[in-house]
């Protein structure tokens, strides 16, 4: 069983940067796709970014440019850098993790089996 514990997040002003961490206790990442996604109130829960084994990457068109995903294999842990960060960044993050897209379309939330607890992000203007 994979647990996922996030850390960071917090408060910030448009411009401002943040980063993101997510560990994985109970299992290794090896092979994995590990995401990114969020959830701002009254919306659909939607992929940030993906990253997968051979460390190739994708983006939402939203994040292109800004945000960057990264893995540290040797501590099982998972990280979204953000920068440039706008207001219509404020959500709730969410990293996930799934050793197989069963639905074919990485930002699809139901390829995911695991998810951290989620960690929120404000930026203010």
């Amino acid at each position: 069983q994979v647990q996922l514990v996030q850390s960071g997040g917090g408060s910030v002003q448009s411009g401002g940067s943040l980063r993101l961490s997510c560990a994985a206790f109970g299992h290794t990442y090896s092979g994995y796709y590990l995401a990114w996604f969020r959830q701002a109130p009254g919306k659909e829960r939607e992929g940030v970014a993906v990253i997968v084994g051979d460390g190739s990457t994708n983006y939402a068109d939203s994040v292109k440019g800004r945000f960057t995903i990264s893995q540290d294999n040797a501590k099982n842990t998972l990280y979204l850098q953000m920068n440039s960060l706008k207001p219509e960044d404020t959500a709730m993050y969410y990293c996930a993790a799934t050793p197989v897209l069963y639905r074919g379309n990485w930002a699809d939330r139901y390829n995911y089996d695991y998810w951290g607890q989620g960690t929120q992000v404000t930026v203010s203007s």
